[in-house]
């Protein structure tokens, strides 16, 4: 048993170093040890791959990179936003967000979210979609090439109509309607309708056939973005960043900017149902579209820039018809409830890791308890007792275990030292005082072993909800998901858990007992650049559980001396 405890011991300590240098290497840019090395920096300009062949009866978006930035002048005042040759930035504005349209190809080129402060820069708002000189992530659709036949796509320069560009007083809507001139004897017409308190965004695409024969055009929705993390991310602590699949035959899949780099993704599935995304931390964008046939693609478009589309066969258009179809472009926070409502699987794209199905019922837990205290910090207190009456019991039962060892420490270390040349004999005088004192040397370690996946689930939740970020607690605490500012937190976080390992049976192996003080100290680096919150909850955890040890050492009449000793 005692090798058993000191092979756990060691293991949990050599992870967290190899974690905490994993994370430094990230911090530092210099190759981690899991995962590919840190993306290299989007171009700025990069010439287009060559076009696919296509074979009869196929289709193919057009397969040049992002339009590079021109320095034309225009009437735009977007910051570092360009229009593209031969077109015009457009920014229509309502009471969510600031949207610039290019009018060639009319691709949604950036995107700032008015009620979300950046947490780099307070002085400006969150930009989602963008297409700088530093960043590259856009949203774009048209009309694919058939049998090698092109029509009307992102790059064709198209027409605005005139109306108004921000959103009136009293008006739910807001539109802008673009027209192309014909391609191939095809116009295509896009409106994009954007609405009050929404952060979808209605794009209807209207094909024009001025031809004098049927045609069966393609559609493709698409969203590009760069491989490079969200700027300010933590590296010590991953979330997702990258494209992503849903539909009801596989569900939700993630997909690896290295695996598309790989051509490991690069294979094209098609379904009846389903969307398209493309991930962050905290916010996400989405092609929503109805029930229909479509096939889903994910490509490298050039140095550092992917792609995932949906490919939508719109039918047979005949001769002068117009065919409609209606899209919708959600691009904004993973406020969970929300994204439940608008498409199935949507809420997935808020990452919970493995452990999903414990996350979700604690999220919906922290919520309520939220709608009631009106405050997240009080609520994440809240959560944490909740969780810690449910494993009253459970704990109780470790904390007697580890109060009855530290009990007879004292006698298992005077026979350590009268035996520690005689390694079997000492090993079988142990296990004689266990059965005779009635102690079950791991009795302390499993039901704790029990709960670790519902506080991972949590430590999820209160990562990965975009309700933490500026939310306030008390204080000096203004945003949850921020580093404390003045590190209390962590101090106090460092403090408790020494205090916990004080009131724990000291490990008769002096290796052990030495390992027993370094690894609290160890996991209080990583708790100085966490959030606010994630502090919080362990902090809360921590003293809940001093309390319940203390409160049952006192009732078996194990004194609270230091380490164990005499």
């Amino acid at each position: 048993m005692t090798d058993m405890r000191r092979t756990m011991l060691w293991l949990v300590f050599v992870m967290s170093l190899v974690l905490l240098w994993d994370g430094w290497n990230r911090h530092t840019g210099a190759p981690p040890l899991f995962g590919a090395a840190p993306p290299r920096p989007a171009a700025t300009a990069s010439a287009p791959p060559p076009q696919a062949a296509t074979t009869p009866g196929t289709a193919a978006v057009p397969s040049a990179t992002s339009t590079p930035v021109a320095p034309a002048a225009t009437t735009s005042t977007v910051p570092g936003t360009a229009a593209a040759p031969g077109g015009e930035l457009i920014t229509l504005t309502t009471n969510q967000v600031k949207a610039t349209i290019d009018t060639r190809g009319g691709e949604l080129v950036r995107l700032e979210l008015l009620q979300y402060i950046d947490n780099i820069d307070r002085k400006r708002n969150v930009v989602l979609f963008d297409r700088s000189r530093e960043r590259l992530y856009l949203a774009r659709s048209g009309l694919a090439t058939v049998d090698g036949v092109a029509y009307p796509n992102h790059e064709t320069v198209m027409t605005a109509a005139p109306g108004p560009r921000e959103l009136q007083a009293g008006a739910d809507t807001l539109e802008l309607k673009l027209e192309s001139s014909q391609v191939n004897g095809v116009v295509l017409r896009k409106t994009y309708t954007l609405r009050r308190g929404d952060y979808r965004i209605g794009v209807k695409h209207e094909v024009v056939n001025t031809t004098d024969k049927a045609l069966a055009p393609q559609l493709y929705l698409q969203l590009v973005r760069d491989g490079n993390a969200p700027a300010g991310e933590s590296s010590f602590y991953f979330t997702f960043t990258g494209p992503a699949v849903y539909t009801e035959a596989k569900k939700f899949e993630k997909i690896d900017f290295k695996d598309i780099e790989k051509n490991k993704a690069s294979h094209q599935n098609t379904a009846s149902d389903g969307w398209i995304a493309m991930v962050q931390h905290y916010f996400a964008s989405a092609w929503l579209i109805g029930p229909g046939a479509r096939d889903y693609v994910t490509s490298r478009l050039g140095d550092n820039q992917y792609a995932v589309a949906m490919m939508v066969k719109l039918g047979s258009l005949a001769p002068n018809a117009t065919l409609a179809h209606e899209a919708a472009l959600f691009a904004g926070p993973q406020e969970e409830k929300k994204l439940e409502a608008m498409a199935p699987g949507l809420e997935y794209v808020k990452d919970y890791g493995y452990f999903h199905i414990l996350a979700k019922p604690l999220f919906w837990l922290l919520d309520h308890l939220h709608s009631l205290l009106k405050n997240w910090g009080w609520s994440i207190v809240a959560l944490v007792v909740l969780l810690k009456i449910g494993f009253y019991w459970l704990n109780a039962s470790a904390y007697r275990s580890m109060a009855k060892m530290k009990a007879i420490n004292p006698k298992v270390m005077e026979m350590r030292e009268r035996l520690k040349d005689k390694p079997q004999q000492m090993q079988q005088e142990m296990m004689r005082i266990y059965r005779e004192e009635k102690v079950n040397p791991l009795g302390g370690c499993l039901p704790i072993v029990v709960q670790i996946p519902f506080f991972i689930a949590l430590y999820w939740v209160l990562l990965s909800s975009v309700e933490m970020r500026n939310a306030p607690w008390i204080g000096w605490i203004h945003d949850l998901s921020a580093m404390d500012p003045y590190y209390i937190l962590p101090l106090l976080m460092t403090g408790s858990t020494l205090f916990q390992t004080w009131l724990n049976p000291t490990p008769p192996d002096p290796v052990q007992a030495k390992m027993m003080w370094i690894m609290p100290l160890v996991f209080s680096v990583m708790f100085f650049v966490f959030p606010a919150g994630l502090v919080l909850y362990w902090l809360t955890n921590n003293i809940l559980s001093i309390a319940q040890q203390w409160f049952i050492n006192r009732q078996l009449g194990v004194a609270p001396k230091f380490g164990g000793a005499k």
